[in-house]
């Protein structure tokens, strides 16, 4: 699978982390920073992460922050994307299954690294459940966006 991933300075420790254990699975992966642990806005990295993934370049993307929450909301403006912030493995599960998210968040401060690695795991390998009802609710929400 062809992953984007991304990160503030309050991650990069895991971006690199899960960027590593992406490669050894066989995926490709795009990093679009940040590439330390100096200050910097992470607007300037997740929207273009998730305008990649918008524009079919990658399959899924993934952000990441101090909290998650910042780089959420910022995926979320750009048109197409569904990204979603979890710190469970269940959520993860249920926002592939029910809402065919493109893209996942998660915060370096709220999470555990081997809970992170779950995260990513669950997310990536979960299919959409293709049920009408979410099907449905999915084209509502892209509506909205028009």
């Amino acid at each position: 699978m062809k992953i984007a991933i991304a990160c503030d300075h309050g991650a990069y420790e895991y971006k690199e982390m899960i960027k590593e254990m992406l490669l050894s699975q066989g995926h490709e992966v795009k990093d679009f920073g940040t590439n330390s642990t100096a200050s910097m806005d992470y607007p300037d990295v997740a929207f273009p992460c998730a305008q990649a993934v918008a524009n079919g370049e990658f399959e899924r993307g993934i952000v990441m922050c101090g909290t998650g929450i910042g780089v959420s909301i910022t995926a979320n403006k750009v048109k197409g994307i569904r990204c979603a912030l979890c710190n469970d493995p269940l959520s993860a599960r249920l926002t592939r299954e029910h809402n065919d998210t493109n893209m996942l968040a998660f915060g370096q401060r709220i999470i555990g690294s081997e809970l992170a690695k779950e995260i990513v795991n669950v997310w990536l390998n979960t299919p959409f459940s293709n049920g009408e009802r979410h099907k449905m609710r999915i084209q509502k929400v892209m509506d909205i966006e028009k």
